[in-house]
């Protein structure tokens, strides 16, 4: 069945979705500071392949799923949301692509409700503990500096909706982001409530204990673009060792952290081929390349 929106855990999300009812489907995870905007690039082509595209406002970001302390935003929570989705809109088994903290919601799927997944593709979020390893062995962490700021309280909201919001803006273009896209989704941070809700996901770190995290054995994409300023490319190639089932690693030259954005098409057509190789229908003679 159709949604526009649905209900987890008493919070409302506010969700596309798009293509044919009876399509495999594919849920799009937003990251920070997007919302399901990100995506409107790539459900088009993927709609046009034959999927169903399920792309919600996450929770902080939907205006009726902002809960307020940090706890609320503990990743096996924000797994909880995807999969109340996937129950919404009566699928058993999905494709989940995510992108930045949404890729850190789908790895968090993979390793925790993989009997609930068909694949699992991240753009640009290495898992957690490559993360984690990359900070002691590479540059990552002079590159998630700003990780530790947003653990003040007050401060960072003041920097996205108050005097600090044109340097904010201006950060954002600098790493390539779209000003259209930072239009829309600045539109919404400056709501209620919702910047201290972007913001929660970061906050809720010191709850995350990734080394805790299961070997993940679903299939798995993971694409990297060369011109990231978050993510180094020491937590990229280390990322295959924390995947036991098939893995493929794709890395886009010249393209920055903004991949839904910035890629859309070459984004939509590694998700197709990785949807095709590894769907309900893989191995069915008509399957064709993505096109």
């Amino acid at each position: 069945m159709q949604v526009d929106s649905y209900t987890a855990n008493g919070l409302v999300f506010d969700v596309t979705d798009a293509g044919p009812a009876d399509g495999e489907v594919i849920v799009l995870l937003h990251g920070y500071p997007e919302t399901r905007a990100s995506w409107d690039g790539v459900i088009p082509r993927l709609t046009d392949a034959g999927y169903r595209v399920l792309a919600p406002d996450q929770r902080g970001y939907s205006p009726g799923a902002r809960p307020g302390g940090r706890r609320a935003y503990r990743l096996e929570h924000l797994v909880g949301d995807v999969v109340a989705l996937a129950d919404a809109a009566a699928a058993d088994r999905i494709h989940v692509v995510g992108h930045d903290w949404g890729g850190a919601v789908a790895w968090g799927m993979a390793a925790w409700q993989p009997e609930r997944l068909h694949t699992m593709t991240s753009l640009a979020t290495p898992h957690g503990r490559a993360m984690m390893r990359s900070m002691v062995t590479s540059s990552q962490a002079l590159h998630s500096w700003y990780m530790l700021f947003f653990q003040l309280p007050r401060l960072p909201e003041m920097g996205i909706t108050g005097p600090g919001r044109r340097l904010f803006r201006r950060t954002l273009r600098r790493s390539g982001l779209p000003d259209a896209s930072i239009d829309r989704y600045l539109s919404v941070l400056t709501q209620p409530g919702a910047a201290t809700g972007a913001l929660n996901w970061y906050r809720a770190l010191p709850f995350l204990r990734p080394s805790e995290m299961p070997p993940v054995e679903v299939p798995v994409l993971y694409v990297y673009g060369t011109g990231d300023f978050a993510l180094g490319r020491k937590a990229a190639e280390l990322t295959g060792r924390y995947v036991k089932g098939p893995y493929r690693f794709e890395v886009l030259e010249g393209v920055s952290h903004w991949l839904p954005e910035e890629a859309p098409d070459r984004v939509a057509a590694l998700v197709i081929e990785q949807a095709r190789a590894h769907g309900a229908g893989a191995g069915r003679s008509g399957a064709g390349p993505a096109g």
